[in-house]
């Protein structure tokens, strides 16, 4: 098999696409949720701890010097993407609980009671018993 019908093979699989498809989705969606957390939670947050923007928040190691730049720690920064994160994290544990319960429940299997032996079935086992109480 060659290298290019190999790759068009592994392409065409099912589980290539829907991967390429959550990816793209799973970027969008985190562009959304990343502006709500940014645009809409944190400056109510940031007003409430008295106007602290969290992005601005660093620990500066070395002061700016001439042209070279301050050295930084910018732990608001990683604030920001850990609640971020959270935040994604409970949406989306959210809409997988929600799917679950919308998901149909597989019915238990019903048994099928045993069927009722034929009338031949029901002498043979007559017969066989009467032979057993002869023997003993």
């Amino acid at each position: 098999m060659s290298l290019v019908s190999e790759f068009k093979s592994f392409i065409a699989r099912g589980n290539v696409v829907d991967l390429a498809v959550g990816v793209i989705i799973g970027g969008a969606f985190g562009k959304i949720v990343s502006s709500l957390v940014n645009d809409v939670l944190m400056p109510p947050i940031g007003l409430a701890l008295g106007g602290v923007n969290f992005t601005e928040l660093s620990f500066q190691l070395k002061e700016a010097a001439g042209e070279a730049a301050a050295v930084e720690i910018k732990y608001g920064t990683f604030l920001q993407a850990v609640i971020d994160f959270l935040i994604i994290a409970l949406v989306i544990f959210m809409v997988l609980k929600g799917y679950n319960r919308l998901k149909a429940k597989p019915e238990a299997p019903v048994e099928d009671p045993a069927p009722e032996p034929s009338a031949e079935e029901r002498l043979l086992t007559e017969i066989r018993d009467l032979l057993r109480q002869q023997r003993s």
